[in-house]
């Protein structure tokens, strides 16, 4: 459970919220853009539901106060677009040994187990404003970045851009949330992982896009 937070100066809070909003609006809206070039997905499926339950919960269940909530409230849409691209391109990267049918139920279970996951997690910890289960499921995709790139083998899906914009769009909330909680030493630990995990995912993505012979700054 979190102790008693630090005081934060308002405007540094704002400031802080505004722009993980900002870089993680643009990870997204460059997820959806590369996902329609490349008719693919651009985002792990484990992720996604993740991501669609944690905004749902946190903008209807046990909403944020402002700025926050009109984030979350963008987020969710954006977050709607890509499971958009999920369910049209991601029948392909289905195991080929299950059959087809299980497409769908196998998605709607992830997304099911992950809301419950967030929600009773958060109210098991107290913690209504979702900090544990916002930075456990980020590192958790961070994960899951470098494992769609390695299991494709491709940078299918993906751009160099993406990679730096869910880094910085993370690196934002971690110094707010340290300000507040420096003395946890879980959620450093977390701030930390997701950290080593997001730069080795633009390192690998960097190389194997220069190994297919382009650019990764031309690449959007």
């Amino acid at each position: 459970m979190l102790q008693d937070p630090l005081h934060v100066d308002p405007t540094v809070d704002v400031i802080l919220k505004v722009g993980s909003g900002i870089f993680w609006s643009l990870t997204y809206l460059l997820i959806l853009r590369r996902g329609f070039l490349d008719k693919s997905y651009g985002m792990p499926v484990v992720a996604l539901c993740a991501n669609l339950s944690w905004e749902f919960i946190f903008s209807f269940v046990h909403p944020h106060s402002k700025p926050q909530l009109y984030i979350d409230y963008a987020w969710l849409a954006l977050d709607a677009g890509i499971l958009v691209q999920y369910l049209t391109y991601g029948r392909k990267a289905f195991p080929k040994h299950l059959p087809g049918s299980l497409f769908y139920p196998t998605f709607l279970l992830t997304l099911l187990l992950s809301f419950l996951f967030i929600l009773l997690l958060s109210r098991e910890l107290n913690d209504l404003n979702g900090v544990y289960a916002a930075f456990s499921q980020n590192l958790l995709m961070s994960i899951l970045f470098v494992q769609l790139l390695l299991k494709r083998n491709s940078h299918e899906g993906q751009s160099i851009y993406i990679a730096l914009c869910k880094m910085i769009g993370t690196v934002f909330p971690s110094i707010l949330l340290y300000l507040y909680f420096p003395h946890s030493y879980f959620l450093n630990l977390l701030y930390v992982s997701i950290f080593i995990f997001d730069i080795t995912y633009l390192l690998l993505l960097y190389f194997k896009i220069r190994a297919a012979g382009l650019s990764p700054w031309a690449r959007l």
